[in-house]
């Protein structure tokens, strides 16, 4: 018991020193924040723990590390005057805060050895946060203003994400969510859809619905609005034209295959006889009795009916202010029927029991040429999804 005690106490002295030696590296390579994490994790289940007074100190060298480098990014910032630099300087404030209010908990923090208190000097930093905050909020709603004007939807999306992140950090200021809402409008891309029957042969309503409806397939998105009609008072940026091309439908098959499967199985069991037809007994005179094998025979027509589709088209993008072919891509679908069944004559044990479901099935009725164009429904939404998602419009 006493030796378990001991291999765990390394243990943990182990894992301790391991956590010390991490937090120090963190601290070197000058990732203080990180050390600091590290530091408070070891520290808020016992700060008073004398095997922790490591991260004490390396609590106290990353914190006055990290204000410093921080407290000489803002003054340079600060000096700059560039107004990009608002949402930095903003942040670094915040930062700041931050780490003082993650420490102040585990406070005050015990320097054992030197019968002190760490020392963290903390800084009261409302002001500059607020006033960071109102300068970064004019800059973003004054350059917001100014990108919602472009004519370049990046710009206009953009400004949304500015407006977005505005929001975030003063709510409800001005009327952001007003141009938010414009920015939205106006950054997207509107995509009529348009599909075209260049074959011979009809397509199932059903399934021109089903190509139609962009929600169900997923591909609207906060950029990207498909309509498959003409809606009035938006602007149309590209047209996307579904041609198809061709229907190719196989005829109906049935192929027969007839075939005969012999099995030898036990059926009961017999008295075993020696060469001169005598009954064999064993050692204590009891008749000896073996399987009987027995050779059983089945023929088998075995029927498979098979029916197929083909539908060809290519998927165009178009410009719809010029009418300009931006690219095409082809596009191939297909659906297959098919129902495999059979009958027999003999024992049936003669074959796999696998194979018995083929003798519980019977023929079916072929599906329409409708039906096997709509069935290619599933197969043509998925090749199509994946073209969209893979060429996105831009």
């Amino acid at each position: 018991m006493k030796k378990q005690l001991l291999l765990i106490s390394l243990l943990l002295l182990f894992l301790a020193s391991c956590g010390v030696k991490q937090t120090r590296n963190l601290l070197t390579s000058g990732n203080y924040d990180e050390a600091i994490d590290n530091a408070i994790n070891n520290l808020r289940s016992n700060k008073d723990k004398k095997g922790n007074q490591d991260y004490v100190y390396l609590l106290e060298e990353a914190f006055f590390k990290a204000k410093e480098r921080d407290l000489k990014s803002l003054n340079l910032l600060e000096q700059d005057k560039n107004p990009a630099n608002l949402e930095k300087i903003y942040n670094t404030y915040i930062q700041l805060d931050n780490r003082q209010e993650k420490i102040k908990p585990l406070l005050p923090l015990q320097l054992i050895n030197e019968a002190k208190n760490a020392k963290f000097p903390f800084d009261n930093y409302n002001k500059q946060i607020v006033d960071s905050k109102i300068a970064l909020s004019k800059y973003l709603y004054a350059n917001s203003l100014s990108l919602l004007k472009s004519t370049n939807k990046m710009d206009i999306r953009k400004a949304y994400d500015d407006l977005e992140y505005l929001n975030q950090i003063n709510p409800n200021y001005q009327n952001t969510l007003q141009l938010q809402e414009e920015a939205l409008n106006k950054g997207r891309y509107y995509v009529n859809v348009v599909l075209r029957n260049q074959t011979n042969m009809v397509i199932p309503v059903p399934l021109q619905n089903d190509l139609l409806d962009f929600n169900t397939l997923g591909l609207n998105d906060k950029w990207t609005v498909y309509h498959s009609s003409i809606q009035k008072g938006i602007k149309y940026d590209f047209q996307l034209i579904m041609n198809f091309r061709e229907i190719n439908i196989s005829p109906e098959q049935i192929k027969e295959k007839e075939f005969i499967k012999e099995k030898q199985i036990k059926d009961g069991q017999k008295i075993l006889l020696d060469k001169d037809g005598k009954v064999v007994k064993d050692e204590k005179g009891n008749i000896v009795k073996v399987d009987n094998l027995k050779t059983v025979t089945i023929r088998i027509n075995e029927f498979n009916q098979y029916k197929g589709c083909q539908l060809t088209a290519n998927v165009d993008y178009i410009d719809f202010k010029n009418k300009q072919l931006l690219q095409s891509f082809p596009l191939v679908a297909e659906s297959v029927f098919t129902n495999g069944y059979a009958t027999y004559k003999g024992d049936k044990r003669a074959t796999d029991e696998s194979y018995y479901s083929y003798f519980d099935r019977r023929l079916i009725p072929f599906p329409s040429n409708e039906q096997m164009i709509y069935n290619t429904g599933e197969d043509l939404k998925s090749k199509l999804k994946g073209i969209i998602s893979k060429n996105r419009f831009k």
